[in-house]
């Protein structure tokens, strides 16, 4: 990829979404992005939906990170902008949701303590990837920031948090979430596990307390679908906005390529494109020569009885068919994403774990992006 096209990317974007597998890198590159720009003058906050440590140790942070952003100091950098960070907290974000969108404070202590709402809140599938998009919606419009970096989780939960806003939307325009919302009226009787056949049946399955809880969470909810759908819109509108880029990560392993690919087919198929694909911790061919060329000069420094200069030119060979080994894995994923999308970062000496250390990172990355793939 192009320097100036990188350089667009995090100058002008207004959210950057991480996409790849796991142990790629993925968070990583998520907070360089953050770092560099921040050195440019941004006001950025990346936030992490994979509940693991990697973006507070990425970030040389002890005590971790919460559910809020928290300033990340950048002495070790210059320039005028700002870095902050945070982890989604999924019961958190979900009753900001619900007062948000709640007429009052006693609609709103109706749902939070109720049962079978704190059950979803904690442990529903799907639960965690659609408050993620509401997290993004809610960094987006925060006026402390002009760019958000969302570090999604490994590729088939990060798909589910682009579908997220859909699902929802689909799901409220169903007809079991109107039977839900059936409201109290004068002259109807409240709807209930004991009085609806078909609530009775799913009683039997799921327990009636189970139910009850359920019914009396949805008709607390009533009112609050109009807010949550307009919401899910916005997002899904955010993600497919030309201010929001994708950078896809891999490394050069055959099954974490072989996802890459996969996943880029599956965003492509949603109508997103992928801005650039970061492959980390790939060999270095140490110039341009071919390893026929490096064994050629082993040879001959062998004959001239140099062992110690032959020596370095049989590693230079090897290092240079390792290298050029990983660069014909990257195949089937330059062919989806194309060649020039590709920025390939080299394999460093030792792991990052502060701002200096991705700072470090950053100047490898950006100058790859500089010198094309």
């Amino acid at each position: 990829m192009s320097g100036a096209g990188l350089d667009d990317v995090v100058a002008d974007s207004r959210v950057v979404v991480c996409c790849g597998s796991g142990g790629v890198g993925k968070t990583t590159t998520a907070a360089v992005i953050g770092i560099e720009a921040a050195r440019r003058g941004r006001r950025v906050v990346v936030v992490t939906i994979d509940p693991a440590r990697r973006l507070a140790d990425a970030l040389g942070l002890p005590d971790g990170l919460s559910g809020s952003a928290q300033r990340v100091p950048l002495d070790s950098i210059t320039g005028e902008g700002e870095l902050w960070a945070m982890m989604l907290d999924t019961p958190a974000m979900f009753e900001r949701v619900v007062r948000a969108n709640a007429v009052d404070d006693e609609q709103a202590d109706r749902i939070v303590e109720n049962r079978f709402y704190q059950n979803i809140a904690e442990a529903l599938s799907g639960t965690q990837e659609y408050m993620a998009s509401e997290a993004l919606h809610e960094l987006r419009g925060d006026e402390r920031f002009d760019l958000v970096v969302v570090d999604t989780p490994p590729s088939r939960s990060a798909l589910d948090f682009l579908e997220a806003p859909g699902v929802l939307a689909r799901f409220l325009d169903h007809k079991a979430f109107k039977l839900m919302m059936v409201p109290t009226r004068t002259g109807f009787r409240m709807l209930s596990v004991a009085t609806q056949p078909i609530l009775r049946a799913i009683g039997r399955i799921v327990g009636s307390d189970v139910l009850t809880d359920a019914v009396a969470f949805f008709q607390a909810f009533s009112g609050m679908d109009v807010g949550f759908r307009e919401r899910a819109e916005e997002v899904t509108a955010l993600l497919h906005d030309d201010s929001t880029k994708f950078f896809l990560v891999s490394s050069p392993q055959r099954d974490t390529v072989i996802e890459a690919a996969w996943f880029a087919d599956q965003i492509a198929e949603q109508g997103f494109t992928v801005a650039a694909t970061v492959v980390n911790r790939l060999h270095p061919r140490f110039g341009g020569g071919s390893v026929a060329d490096a064994s050629r000069r082993a040879d001959a420094a062998r004959e001239r009885g140099d062992d110690d200069v032959a020596a370095l030119w049989a590693n230079l060979a090897e290092l240079r068919t390792v290298a050029d080994a990983e660069r014909r894995e990257l195949q089937p994923l330059a062919d989806r994403v194309g060649s020039d999308a590709i920025v390939e970062v080299p394999l460093l000496p030792s792991d990052v774990h502060d701002v200096a250390a991705l700072t470090h990172l950053g100047a490898h990355l950006f100058r790859a992006s500089d010198q094309g793939a």
